[in-house]
């Protein structure tokens, strides 16, 4: 097993001088290019019999210029980790589309396109690399819960099936050029579970091992995820695949996260990444919180020494992005702590066997 050495040494330099900083929301930046549904099938798949107006992953194909248009304003905001276009780019989700066959293709051109726009960044400025983080959404199933009220135990997924489907979805993303794998807005464990296992196997297959990211969502102000557990507790389920880092995203505002963020920064022995939305969401489904207000609350995590990646959600701009960059610029990274070997369990809280 081998990894993708100068990139994986370049990224752990990185995060040991500085906090990085990644984009802010694909999904909020395309809405602004008010696309019709032509927009979206493009030359491609002009004779598609589904609509696919909201599709923002088959733009990768359809529309290549504007996914690397947004690229390019998001690195030129002070982004150093740049996210593909591809949070549903999955076979489950395109399903939905009926492009489900489409999967492998929409992941591998979102990686190749956020590798060109990285590269022509980092082309300017040779001193600061730039990377690019595959994304893998968590489909729009879930493995731990029914869908069914009436039928507790029916499940419209397996874990075999999120295996393969979270592998397939890598190995487009790995082919493109993507340096890391994202697992974000993970709000069922065994949905994530399923597919570090999947990933691991293609890693096996093909003798290339990528950096892992994986972030929680939370799913109300109780501080659980969907399927239950605790950040801490989420941490020690997903740890045994070493991920580079964790961390949560979506959800909440960085008021509301600021104390889930804390509490993982204080049990974690990996790196942290924070993505909050730009608030909480108003009555019309959109995002309020101005770039100074939300750069300004990062700006106290990094003082206060919580992080060592940071970025936005829903609702995030490249506005957003370029306050948050020069709120966190002067500020160190959270050095990871060092725990002493003990059995660490995870249900739904953390367990540690201690003498």
């Amino acid at each position: 097993m081998t990894t993708r050495t100068s990139c994986r040494d370049a990224l752990d330099a990185a995060l040991t001088e500085r906090i990085l900083v990644t984009d802010g929301a694909m999904g909020t930046m395309i809405q602004s290019y008010q696309l019709e549904k032509r927009d979206y099938e493009g030359t491609h798949f002009r004779r598609h019999h589904a609509d696919l107006k909201g599709n923002n992953d088959v733009l990768n194909l359809t529309q290549p210029e504007i996914i690397a248009e947004i690229h390019g304003q998001y690195l030129a905001a002070g982004t150093d980790i740049l996210t593909t276009n591809t949070f549903n780019a999955n076979a489950i989700s395109q399903a939905d589309y009926d492009l489900a066959e489409q999967s492998y293709a929409i992941n591998r051109a979102g990686a190749e396109i956020a590798r060109a726009a990285a590269d022509a960044a980092e082309a300017k400025a040779p001193d600061r690399p730039r990377f690019v983080a595959g994304s893998l959404g968590p489909t729009n199933r879930t493995a731990s819960v029914s869908p069914d009220v009436s039928n507790p135990g029916y499940r419209n997924v397996t874990f075999d099936e999120l295996a393969q489907v979270y592998a397939d979805a890598a190995r487009g993303l790995i082919d493109g050029g993507a340096d890391l794998l994202l697992f974000e807005t993970v709000f069922d464990t065994l949905n994530v579970k399923a597919g570090l296992y999947g990933i691991e196997a293609l890693f096996d297959e093909i003798g290339i091992r990528l950096p892992l990211l994986v972030l929680g969502t939370i799913t109300d102000l109780s501080g659980r995820n969907l399927s239950g557990q605790t950040p801490e507790a989420f941490w020690l389920s997903v740890r045994h695949a070493e991920p580079l880092a964790i961390g949560l995203n979506c959800a909440f505002g960085a008021e509301q996260m600021r104390a889930h963020i804390e509490d993982l920064s204080t049990t974690t022995d990996s790196y942290i990444a924070a993505w909050p939305n730009a608030g909480l969401p108003n009555e019309f489904g959109e995002y309020d919180e101005s770039p100074e207000a939300t750069a300004a609350q990062l700006g106290e995590w990094a003082e206060a020494g919580l992080l060592n990646i940071v970025g936005g959600c829903c609702g995030t701009t490249p506005a957003h992005i370029q306050a948050i960059a020069a709120a966190v610029s002067g500020a160190l990274p959270r050095e990871r702590p060092a725990f002493p070997p003990r059995l660490r369990l995870s249900g739904l809280e953390p367990f540690e066997v201690r003498r």
